[in-house]
């Protein structure tokens, strides 16, 4: 999982380093979350988690505020949550998770992206089976932090692995134990920099440099579009 994650991490990274498209998608991220389970962060934990995560990308706190008003707006915006699958150039699979209030609009988009580089889009739920979805968590990795005795506290909570790298360690574990997984680091008294769901390929495949830059200039333009949050591809 590692060299896979770290593709993804650093590619993730790359196509967000513009915070004119970063912020944006984390304050829908808090709107969401504020209009599904309420204003208040201390009752709302999908709301602790988009605050937080907004936090980790130094996302200002006026910005982070206005999110959560809007929220409590009685014109605030309906947001739909859909994943879309596709396969681009040289047979890479895309899976696109956008959060749209226009569903016409986005699916016409994303089916453009992949029409123009020589893919497409499939059914849902074709591709769901080459990707594993895990609940991943971020958190700063200290001196006093034990990983034994953190591990053993974890793995009724539905931890699946722990790794570190540099000065972040990070948790994971199935997407459906990402509730319990975020209380028992709360409970153990662990912040976390970031807490997100993440589709990692169960076959990595391998592409040559040429391909690659055929298949970034697809995902550039899908990442690009202000309806898309996340994109995952099975790249290795």
């Amino acid at each position: 999982m590692g060299r896979a994650f770290e593709y993804r991490r650093a590619a993730k990274e790359k196509r967000w380093s513009k915070m004119s498209r970063l912020f944006p998608r984390l304050a829908k991220a808090i709107t969401m979350a504020a209009k599904e389970g309420g204003l208040d962060p201390d009752t709302n934990s999908a709301l602790r988690t988009a605050i937080q995560n907004a936090k980790a990308q130094n996302m200002p706190k006026d910005n982070i505020e206005n999110a959560i008003k809007r929220a409590a707006g009685n014109d605030a915006t309906n947001y739909t949550e859909i994943t879309y699958e596709g396969k681009g150039p040289h047979g890479v699979l895309v899976m696109v998770e956008c959060a749209t209030d226009n569903t016409t609009r986005t699916v016409a988009n994303v089916k453009s992206y992949f029409n123009k580089a020589g893919g497409g889009v499939v059914p849902n739920g074709s591709l769901e089976f080459m990707f594993d979805r895990k609940a991943v968590f971020e958190v700063e990795m200290t001196e006093e932090l034990d990983t034994e005795e953190l591990e053993l506290e974890l793995i009724d909570a539905g931890l699946e692995e722990i790794d570190v790298e540099d000065d972040t360690l990070y948790i994971y574990g199935d997407w459906t134990n990402f509730g319990t997984l975020s209380k028992a680091l709360e409970e153990a008294g662990i912040e976390t920099r970031k807490a997100t769901l993440q589709r990692f390929p169960t076959t990595p495949v391998e592409f040559t440099e040429e391909q690659m830059a055929e298949i970034d200039k697809m995902l550039e333009k899908i990442d690009e579009d202000d309806d898309v949050q996340a994109v995952y591809t099975n790249v290795s």
